[in-house]
């Protein structure tokens, strides 16, 4: 599905990069803001994880999504209110029902690209990322797994990318080039 327009309003589009903790959604969502800035591409990138981070999760709520998606529907509407025409964002699908959810919120087509790591990779990142915080750690490794799992059966993205041996900016641009996403050409 190649998402070429340029206007302000027909071609707004989001990206929802996800995948399992540890695999580097926010880092490459970061790398394709930086590729669509050089290209001249009205951006904006937001990790969701920021707009569900409150203390304590409503009862029913383990992950806090309600208000992520409250948030995300405000910050969303802002960023295309102000002309942005391409929402890059960070976070993490495990049904159907949630990726309904995100795309609801950001109130315009949606594509969804998986970023798959070799689970021994995520591991070491994690270990990296969590050092002497031992709880967080036996947390986020055994949730790797698990989601992993989960997105496997669920399934809910258009494509995937192994971003095993690749770089940032490596795993950006073949992001942008699965979900069909066109560098634009600046203005003449």
């Amino acid at each position: 599905m190649a998402l070429t327009e340029t206007s302000a309003h027909s071609g707004q589009r989001a990206l929802l990069i996800t995948g399992t903790v540890g695999v580097g959604k926010t880092s490459v969502a970061e790398a394709v803001g930086d590729l669509l800035s050089e290209a001249q591409m009205p951006n904006a990138v937001v990790d969701i994880d920021w707009l569900r981070r409150a203390w304590p999760a409503p009862s029913g709520d383990r992950f806090n999504m309600a208000i992520a998606m409250r948030n995300l529907r405000s910050v969303s509407a802002n960023y295309f209110d102000a002309g942005i025409v391409r929402l890059v964002l960070a976070g993490v699908l495990e049904t159907q029902a949630d990726r309904d959810h995100h795309e609801a919120s950001v109130g315009v087509p949606m594509v969804v690209c998986r970023l798959r790591v070799d689970l021994l990779l995520v591991r070491v990142r994690l270990a990296r990322r969590h050092e002497n915080l031992s709880a967080s750690l036996r947390w986020h490794l055994d949730r790797s797994g698990e989601l992993d799992a989960i997105m496997d059966a669920a399934a809910v993205e258009d494509c995937q990318v192994d971003a095993t041996t690749a770089t940032l900016a490596e795993a950006a641009a073949a992001v942008i080039r699965e979900v069909g996403w066109t560098e634009p050409r600046a203005p003449s």
